[in-house]
C-alpha cells in the first residue's frame, strides 16, 4: 500500500510481496480496507502497549506527555512505509472505515485523558481543560507532524522533534512559567 497506494494496491500484490497464494490472504482478511483496518489495530495496539509501559515510569503529566508524544514519533519515524499507509492512505478509505479507525484510536484516546487527568490533580492542567479539545489538540499535532514529515519524503528525523512538538503543546505561544509561576515580559524594542 505505501509503495502503490490504497487505491491501486491489489490483493494479488499484497498476497505477492507476503510471498503467499492469494487464497491465504482471504483465510486472514475479507478485502484490502481489512488488511489496511489491522495495520493499524496493530500499530496503535503496539504504541497503547509501550506508553502504558513507559508511562507507568513518569511522575508527571509531562513527562508522560514527553513518553507518550515520543514513542508515537519514534515508532512512525523508524517506519516510514508504515507512516504513509497511517498518515495518507487511511484518510481514502470510506466512512464505515473511518468510525472503525475511530473505535480503533479509543485505546490511545483513554490514554490522553489518564495523562490530563493526572495532570488536573497535579495542578499541571487546569481543572476546566476540556479534555476532547486537548485530546484533539494533542493528537492533531503529532498527527499533523508525522504526515509532515511523510509528505516530505522522510527527509529528518522525526523522533527528535518530540520536545520541540511537546514544548508547543506545554507552553503554546506564551512560553514556560518563570520560577515565581509568572510569564518573562516581552521585551520593548
Amino acid at each position: 500500500m505505501a509503495e502503490f497506494g490504497y487505491h491501486h494496491a491489489q490483493v494479488s500484490r499484497i498476497a505477492k510481496a507476503a510471498g503467499v497464494a492469494d487464497g491465504t490472504v482471504y483465510l486472514y482478511f475479507k478485502n484490502k480496507e481489512d488488511i489496511l483496518v489491522s495495520i493499524l489495530r496493530q500499530t496503535i495496539g503496539e504504541i497503547v502497549e509501550k506508553v502504558k509501559e513507559r508511562t507507568a515510569l513518569a511522575s508527571t503529566a509531562e513527562e508522560k506527555l514527553r513518553s507518550l508524544v515520543g514513542l508515537y514519533l519514534g515508532e512512525l519515524g523508524v517506519r516510514p512505509e508504515l507512516a504513509m499507509v497511517t498518515q495518507v492512505h487511511l484518510r481514502q478509505v470510506d466512512a464505515n472505515i473511518r468510525r472503525e479507525i475511530g473505535e480503533i484510536m479509543q485505546p490511545f484516546y483513554h490514554l490522553l485523558d489518564e495523562m490530563f487527568e493526572h495532570g488536573v490533580e497535579h495542578g499541571v492542567f487546569s481543572p476546566k481543560l476540556n479534555r476532547r479539545i486537548a485530546r484533539r489538540l494533542v493528537f492533531g499535532t503529532i498527527d499533523e507532524t508525522v504526515s509532515a514529515w511523510v509528505l516530505s519524503g522522510a527527509k529528518y528525523d522525526l523522533a527528535a522533534l518530540s520536545n520541540e512538538v511537546v514544548d508547543a503543546l506545554l507552553y503554546g505561544l506564551t512560553g514556560p512559567l518563570s520560577a515565581d509561576g509568572s510569564r518573562k515580559a516581552e521585551a520593548t524594542p
